[in-house]
């Protein structure tokens, strides 16, 4: 009987240092951001609850130009990353060797060096006197009036450059579990390359293009770094909002509704993507 018992408790027990963890670092957190979203008050004289749903209109009205900036930003650097990561990842899979492990290691390499200190980096090569733009302007090619800092374009590639492995990495592992045998046999029903790729390789990798979409749309669409270090006035995400509404102007109920809101809109974003791929389809092919 007790060896019974043990054995239905074994499962729950192995959870339940996870769920605590979860229930500490996320659930209590994200109460405690909903009551303050619901709250008025300043930092000199307290908070106090009062249901004040207003917030998040006034919150929304204010700075839908920086959300939906910020979901452009997010989607635009997303689709980059997909053309960009699936031709690494394939290259990898398929043509590694035996040393894929070392391309593995070199592309992940740069990331042992901190978050902001690779924006930053990334910064100075896109100055107007770094080895990018100064080039270019000493050959005639562009004028003196042209620069890539603090445009939309030096913020999206700054977002490609950091979320890059987020990509490959989900793709790689799909692209290889694929069994040789089923290219082989693409390819011996007369299936050219392109047709082999289109009806054979991308459908079995679509579950890690799922998965890297997810690790790369959400924390792009809700960075601030990138915007900060590489960007402008013109170019400010709704995350360097939140940072400012928290830690400068100390409008905690304000950076609070914000933050629900870009959570809501990528968890809609998220479920609609879902929904037009096809989670099941995606997890069938991922089970073969």
């Amino acid at each position: 009987m007790k060896n019974r018992v043990k054995r239905q408790l074994a499962p729950y027990l192995l959870v339940l240092p996870g769920g605590i963890w979860l229930l500490i670092f996320f659930a209590v957190p994200m109460i405690t951001m909903l009551s303050l979203s619901l709250q008025e008050g300043d930092i000199v004289n307290g908070y106090r609850f009062t249901g004040h749903w207003q917030t998040y209109v006034d919150a929304i009205s204010s700075y839908q130009t920086q959300i939906v900036r910020s979901l452009i930003y997010g989607a635009v650097a997303t689709i980059i990353l997909i053309a960009l990561a699936f031709p690494v990842a394939y290259w990898i899979a398929f043509h590694g060797g035996k040393r894929k492990s070392t391309y593995l290691f070199l592309l992940l390499l740069p990331f042992f060096v901190s978050f902001v200190l690779r924006t930053i980096s990334w910064g100075q090569i896109l100055a107007d006197e770094g080895p990018v733009v100064s080039p270019l302007r000493s050959i005639g090619l562009v004028g003196d009036s042209f620069h890539i800092l603090g445009t939309s374009y030096a913020v999206i590639g700054g977002l490609v450059y950091n979320f890059l492995p987020f990509m490959v990495l989900p793709i790689y592992v799909a692209l290889e579990r694929i069994d040789p045998r089923v290219v082989e046999a693409a390819r011996d029903l007369y299936a050219n390359p392109a047709v082999t790729f289109r009806k054979v390789i991308f459908p079995l990798a679509l579950p890690g293009v799922f998965a890297g979409v997810l690790m790369t749309f959400v924390p792009a669409s809700s960075d601030y770094v990138n915007s900060a270090v590489l960007g402008s006035a013109g170019t400010t995400m709704i995350g360097q909002v939140i940072q400012a509404q928290y830690l400068v102007n100390s409008d905690y109920p304000t950076a609070s509704a914000l933050s629900f809101v870009l959570m809501a809109v990528l968890l809609i974003g998220v479920f609609l993507y879902a929904r037009m791929l096809g989670t099941e389809d995606v997890m069938k092919v991922a089970a073969r």
